[in-house]
C-alpha cells in the first residue's frame, strides 16, 4: 500500500516542544500537536544507555507528506537527539486517510472514496 502522509512522533523531555518544532518547521513541517506524557524507564536501561531518564515527557506529533518526513526527521535528531538535553527520540508511522488539510480536502476526499 502506498501512503501519501505519515505521522512522526517525537518524544522529548519536557519544555523541548518548542525546540523540537523549531527544528522541524524549516525541514517543512506546517505544524504539529503537543500532548504531555509520563515515561518510564528501568533503572538497567538509564545503566545501559548512560543517562538519566525524566519522567516528565512531551510528545510532539507531526503529520506531513511522505516527501518531508526525512528532512523533518534529521531536524529533529539534530535539535533533540538522545545526547542532547531534550534526549528526544522519534520515528514515523504511515497514515492511511486523513481529512481537513487543504482547500479542496473535501472534494479530494469524494474524489480518492474517503468517507465511504
Amino acid at each position: 500500500m502506498d501512503f501519501q502522509h505519515e505521522v512522526i512522533i517525537c518524544i522529548v523531555n519536557e519544555g523541548y516542544s518548542e525546540v523540537a518544532m523549531d527544528a522541524a518547521r524549516p525541514a517543512g513541517a506546517g505544524g504539529g500537536t503537543v500532548m504531555r506524557a509520563h515515561g518510564t524507564a528501568s533503572p538497567e536501561a538509564e545503566k545501559y544507555y548512560g543517562i538519566t531518564v525524566s519522567p516528565h515527557k512531551e510528545i510532539v506529533m507531526i503529520l506531513t507528506d511522505k516527501e518531508h518526513r526525512n528532512g523533518i526527521m534529521k531536524a529533529l535528531y539534530t535539535a533533540c537527539g538522545p545526547t542532547l538535553p531534550a534526549q528526544g527520540i522519534a520515528f514515523a508511522l504511515p497514515v492511511d486517510g486523513v481529512a481537513g488539510l487543504g482547500e479542496n480536502s473535501a472534494a479530494k476526499q469524494q474524489e480518492n472514496g474517503a468517507g465511504t
